[in-house]
């Protein structure tokens, strides 16, 4: 007989059925400008994270135009490899800039609908193109959640992986 290992605030799946395949079922997924839906050479993000990145860069006192959410990987953790994510007022000379949700708002939304742009240098990028930033909040857990498709293993708190 197989056993099934569940995450928190998960079910068991119905006999004969199969587990859910799409991590990015049921999210509303977010496209950067200029980009095509679920590009390889992107990152997208939900609908959720654009709203907590709004809210905490109010919290924080950056204008949506004087500033971005920077994503990064470096060396370390658990796995190998840590996610990073931080406020930034520029992006440098290589990163590549996404930009979401521009007249889009979200509920509570202090930016009133403005743009945000995501920052990734370049060496980051390899091990983050085709990724999804979402937030998640549970009663377990609340914070950025990064679904990676270069992923090939990741720890139990979610902020290492390898690739």
């Amino acid at each position: 007989m197989a056993s099934t290992l569940l995450q928190p605030g998960t079910s068991a799946p119905a006999p004969g059925a199969s587990a859910p395949s799409d991590p990015l079922a049921g999210m509303t997924l977010l496209t950067a400008e200029g980009q095509q839906p679920r590009a390889k050479a992107a990152v997208e993000i939900t609908k959720n994270a654009l709203k907590r990145i709004r809210v905490a860069m109010a919290k924080e006192g950056i204008s949506p135009d004087a500033g971005g959410l920077r994503l990064g990987i470096t060396g370390g953790g658990c796995s190998g490899l840590s996610y990073n994510i931080r406020f930034d007022t520029q992006p440098r000379e290589r990163d590549r800039t996404f930009v979401f949700g521009e007249g889009l708002e979200t509920p509570g939304d202090p930016s009133g609908g403005k743009a945000v742009k995501i920052f990734v240098d370049p060496k980051s990028f390899l091990y983050l193109a085709g990724m999804v930033l979402d937030f998640e909040e549970t009663l377990m857990r609340q914070g950025f959640n990064f679904i990676n498709p270069n992923s090939t293993k990741s720890c139990g708190c979610g902020s290492s992986f390898s690739a």
